[in-house]
């Protein structure tokens, strides 16, 4: 099976991302952490050295590449930490291909040279305090005024909420379809739009420095032409894009399994316990070697999947297989590294401590893990 190979440029892109981000996240991350917040002149920076939208057209101001140069800022941002790169791949990579491919000329002209600069930040709400993964219950509505649409409702647990400059809005133009998902619709929201607020920020139990909100709408009034391709096509819409959202986290998930084993294995080796270093004793080694292979077993499959993505195939299967086990993998990791360091695991100034907290969210978003094996399951026909 051919799987992804990766070139000189590739190389060379990836090198010109590590040295940017050694320069100017690496060094201020754990701040970021404790003031729970990434500064918006790291997005600026990010655009001006084209590693937002990579993929996006030239004409447009991007740069044209394919996917997987976004692994790529996808796998060095998450060297860095989930609060950075769960809100810029979401940015980059999850909601802007919504504008790419359903905006309408004016649309992409007007939104999409500010995304790739970093001027803009973008956010999808999708998940309400009474609809998560049933999107068809969403209760959000937006009925026409006019030119207008008059939105109405509230969404909770949304990526890039405070920050954001445009969220696009999944919400009902038809509430009586039948079955209910054939009334959603797309409406991108912009900031400052008149009845439109952010409501609070989020206090996680990880990811501190990541943004997550709430979105809220009282008769929000938004021009009919911000609708996102066409009325009531917005479920048809989600679920062409899953794909590759499910595999943007699945990414993320082995990369930190990858920087867990890293730092692991480097504190086993300097710490001593009964005259030797513990990297000798067997459970240790037994231990680690278990995570090595299921990061091997975890890195080639994603690099298959990916390339099978990168060349248009459609691998739902694939992908949720992926993001279910990738995530799981990802939480055993964390669990067997924190196990390792001792009491040093559980001490903040460990970065452990912070990879242990921001992992679990994984198997949550996105779908869950019991989602995507009851996607799998449809797949298999069972």
């Amino acid at each position: 099976m051919t799987s992804l190979q990766f070139t000189s440029e590739h190389e060379l892109y990836r090198k010109s991302l590590r040295k940017m981000l050694e320069k100017e996240a690496y060094p201020f991350y754990e701040e970021w952490e404790e003031k729970r917040q990434i500064p918006r002149s790291i997005w600026t920076k990010l655009g001006e050295n084209g590693f937002l939208l990579p993929w996006v057209e030239e004409e447009y101001g991007g740069l044209g590449l394919d996917f997987s140069y976004s692994m790529i800022m996808i796998e060095e941002l998450e060297r860095v930490g989930q609060g950075l790169a769960g809100g810029v791949c979401l940015h980059s990579e999850i909601v802007s291909p919504y504008i790419v491919e359903l905006g309408t000329e004016e649309q992409k002209n007007r939104w999409l040279p500010k995304c790739i600069s970093g001027e803009f930040i973008t956010a999808i709400a999708m998940t309400e305090p009474g609809a998560g993964s049933d999107l068809a219950n969403i209760k959000t509505t937006a009925r026409k005024e006019g030119d207008y649409y008059i939105l109405n409702g509230e969404k909770t647990f949304i990526t890039n909420a405070i920050d954001s400059d445009l969220a696009i809005v999944v919400c009902k133009t038809d509430p009586t379809a039948q079955p209910a998902h054939r009334g959603i619709s797309l409406i991108v929201v912009e900031t400052g739009t008149q009845g439109y607020k952010k409501g609070k920020k989020l206090d996680k139990m990880g990811i501190h420095s990541g943004d997550t909100g709430e979105l809220i709408f009282e008769d929000a009034k938004v021009p009919i032409s911000n609708l996102l391709g066409e009325e009531n096509k917005g479920f048809y819409y989600l679920m062409g894009h899953l794909q590759q959202e499910r595999l943007v986290v699945a990414i993320q998930c082995q990369i930190e399994a990858e920087v867990m084993f890293d730092i692991t294995r480097n504190y086993v080796k300097e710490r001593k316990a009964f005259g030797k270093s513990i990297s000798q004793f067997q459970n240790t080694q037994f231990k680690l070697v278990e995570i090595a292979t299921e990061l091997e077993l975890g890195r080639n499959y994603l690099n298959s999947v990916t390339h099978r993505h990168i060349q248009g195939e459609d691998i739902v299967k694939e992908v949720s297989m992926a993001k279910w086990w990738i995530s799981e993998m990802a939480k055993r990791t964390a669990a067997e590294c924190l196990q390792l360091h001792g009491g040093y695991g559980y001490m903040e100034e460990y970065e452990i401590a912070r990879r242990y907290r921001d992992i679990p969210v994984a198997s949550i978003y996105a779908g869950t893990t019991e989602i995507m094996k009851t996607i799998i399951a449809k797949q298999l026909e069972l």
